[in-house]
């Protein structure tokens, strides 16, 4: 049975299917409009890297045809076989794409849908409608993304601009092409397999959607060593007749050429060194240079005494006369590791101790701790989020009390707190307990309680946590980087050091105690050892910090 998903909702493809040569359909229309569907192959820093990635009506297929595009057929409007276990180490990201070719825009579209076909039976299906969109003329509908595993995300997200706009966005670049001209109307063909011998059978772990009273299209989608004949071209295909691709852009960290010289002095070899240098008064010595940089030389020159170039210190700047400032590729570079990072996805580590999300994807508000933004983008609003007093004695009494505030709006806040390591963790229908004190921020798609941990010997009885579960993220804060261990009959942890455990785990109390102040809530001055027990797949996380 098929799994419906909403927007920003992630699954492991393994929890789908077991097979990884899979069918993709997308069904789009809109009264008057032609769509143009596309599936980019991205590389980790979600980047058009190599475009033979970008899989359209134009190119067909990648280089080793683990991604191919079909053609319309069982309903759907474009369909694609994709080979997951074929696809190259060097892509990360397949990002199924629909813009509107000509006028028009992407609120106009009635109900449509992604799909993953896993040998013949559907496994999971986004479905989306125009009153989701305004003004957007492209929409990004779903991703295959490599996380350690493969997964796949509904994305749903509008995109202003059409395919030109979207393309420059994945880092590819649009040549300029001469306008077609203009060919007469012709009927676009229904799918229908070659009346001569079927090709050969896939592999049993393929198949298309069956569709009543019509050849199976799985017969069709063996592959072959040469490439099937291209069909008739559509309207919209002859509008895109001449190839409109062109190399990549450069990447970030390439070769620039050097700033352009200072007047005639500085940059000629073999001029002689009585010539004074930029704001140097003739016959005094050069201006002492600021503290760990070497002294400025003329501009492809080499002051005498100093080192050569690859013994100098990191980050000084070759050729730039002393007293100008620092700008154009010397900047870019000194700035390029700390960019933000993009990655289409709601949760998004920027470094290990900032995390950004995406308001735009999924239309979840977010509750976070007071005072955790640093930074947003876009029209935010933040809300005092109050527990009631019910929740407020519940967290006085058991020292797991959240002052949050809900974020609600389009665009991304960035989040941190006292320079902690930050780690989303995905929950897809499990549970995770986390002490309050490790608690950044969380989706508001999530359940959470106080859950109380029992013990004998404990003055006040008990220690408590917060559980999470259902389906969401949520940020845990540690104080360095943690370690994750399984949970087996021998693992205990200081109840001050470990984080989180997986919500299925039995927690015991260890009967070795050791004195310790401000154990948890009430200072009773002792602390103790939880011992953990579960079935195999459960966890600790701990970190190497104390409370």
């Amino acid at each position: 049975m098929a799994r419906e998903f909403q927007r920003g909702h992630k699954a492991k493809i393994s929890d789908l299917t077991p097979g990884t040569d899979l069918y993709v359909g997308v069904q789009i229309a809109g009264q008057g409009l032609t769509f143009d569907i596309s599936c980019f192959g991205l590389d980790a820093n979600e980047q058009l890297s190599d475009d033979r990635y970008f899989i359209f009506f134009n190119q067909p297929k990648s280089p080793e045809e683990s991604i191919q595009l079909l053609g319309a057929q069982a309903g759907d409007t474009e369909s694609f076989r994709v080979t997951l276990d074929r696809i190259p180490a060097n892509i990360h990201k397949l990002s199924f794409t629909a813009t509107v070719d000509g006028a028009g825009q992407m609120s106009q579209v009635g109900p449509g849908y992604i799909r993953i076909v896993a040998g013949g039976e559907e496994v999971v299906r986004y479905a989306f409608n125009g009153s989701e969109f305004t003004t957007e003329r492209a929409v990004m509908l779903g991703d295959f993304y490599l996380k350690d595993v493969w997964r796949f995300a509904a994305v749903g997200q509008g995109f202003d601009g059409g395919l030109e706009a979207l393309l420059k966005n994945f880092g590819g670049e649009v040549a300029e092409e001469e306008p077609a001209a203009p060919q007469p109307q012709a009927a676009v063909p229904s799918f229908a397999p070659p009346a001569q011998a079927a090709a050969p059978a896939p592999a049993p772990s393929f198949g298309a959607p069956a569709v009543p009273q019509a050849p199976q299209p799985a017969a069709s989608f063996g592959a072959p060593p040469a490439p099937a004949p291209a069909p008739a071209p559509t309207p919209q295909q002859q509008l895109h007749a001449a190839p409109t691709m062109a190399a990549p852009l450069a990447p970030h960290g390439g070769m620039v050429p050097p700033p352009a010289p200072a007047p005639a002095p500085f940059g000629q070899p073999g001029q002689p060194p009585q010539q004074p240098q930029f704001g140097q008064v003739p016959g005094q010595a050069p201006p002492a240079a600021p503290y760990g940089q070497q002294p400025p030389a003329p501009y492809g020159q080499q002051p005498p005494g100093a080192q050569p170039p690859g013994m100098q210190p990191p980050g000084m700047s070759q050729g730039v006369p002393q007293g100008l400032p620092q700008a154009g590729a010397g900047l870019q570079a000194a700035l390029q590791m700390y960019k933000e990072t993009p990655t289409g996805q709601r949760w998004t580590p920027q470094n290990q101790k900032l995390m950004r999300v995406d308001l735009t994807m999924g239309d979840t508000p977010v509750l976070a701790r007071q005072g955790s933004m640093v930074m947003y983008q876009g029209k935010v609003d933040f809300g005092y989020k109050g527990a009631g007093f019910a929740g407020r004695i519940v967290g006085n009494a058991t020292g797991q009390e959240m002052q949050l505030m809900r974020c609600t709006g389009r665009g991304q806040i960035f989040f941190a707190e006292d320079a902690s390591h930050l780690h989303a963790i995905e929950l897809q229908g499990d549970g995770i307990c986390v002490s309050a004190e490790n608690v950044l921020a969380f989706d508001e798609t999530l359940q959470y309680e106080v859950r109380r941990i029992d013990g004998h010997g404990i003055p006040g009885g008990a220690l408590f946590t917060m559980q999470f579960q259902g389906t969401g993220t949520v940020v845990v804060k540690t104080h360095g980087v943690p370690v994750v261990l399984p949970v087996t009959p021998t693992t205990f942890a200081d109840c001050n050091a470990v984080v989180a455990w997986s919500s299925a785990s039995q927690v015991i109390i260890s009967s070795q105690v050791r004195l310790r102040r401000n154990a948890y809530p009430g200072h009773s001055g002792e602390t103790v050892n939880l011992q953990f027990r579960g079935a195999p797949g459960n966890f600790i996380v701990v970190q190497p910090y104390e409370v």
